[in-house]
Order: C-alpha cells, then sequence, then structure tokens
C-alpha cells in the first residue's frame, strides 16, 4: 500500500464511508452466512486497472482481511470475481 493515494483525504472520507454502508461487515463473508468484522475497502477494478474508479462506491467493497488476501492472488489466496 505505498500510493500515497491511500493517505489522502479523500481516500480515507470515502474508506470510511464504504465501511458504513456495509456496516463494518465483510461483505464476502455475508454471501455465506458470516458475520465477520471488515477493516478493508477493497477496489473491485484495481487502481492501476483503471483510476477512474478509485472513489466510486460501487467499486468499493468492504472485507475482512482473510477474504483480501483471498482476493489477492499474489497473497497466496485464489482469486474471488466480484
Amino acid at each position: 500500500m505505498s500510493n500515497p493515494f491511500y493517505k489522502s483525504k479523500a481516500w480515507r472520507s470515502k474508506r470510511e464511508y464504504i465501511l458504513k454502508r456495509d456496516g463494518y461487515q465483510c461483505q464476502e463473508c455475508r454471501k455465506y452466512g458470516k458475520n465477520t468484522e471488515a477493516k478493508i475497502v477493497h477496489h473491485v477494478i484495481e487502481l492501476e486497472d483503471d483510476w477512474t474508479q478509485r472513489l466510486k462506491n460501487n467499486n468499493l467493497v468492504s472485507v475482512c482481511a482473510a477474504c483480501h488476501n483471498k482476493i489477492h492472488p499474489e497473497k497466496g489466496g485464489h482469486k474471488i470475481k466480484y
């Protein structure tokens, strides 16, 4: 997370909005009937793929650390599609 964008006021504000919108619950876990606290806001379309999507509500989803690791194959998990 070395991108300076993640320290911007715009991101911090949007991140908090998305967590509140999702009730601070992991939206991936909810698909399976589990209630897991979310602390991460994930970009469905990654920044490097489309910068214009960086603050769009429909491109952001709250997830727990375990699910975020699964979303990113480079972190050893399998790719979850949204």
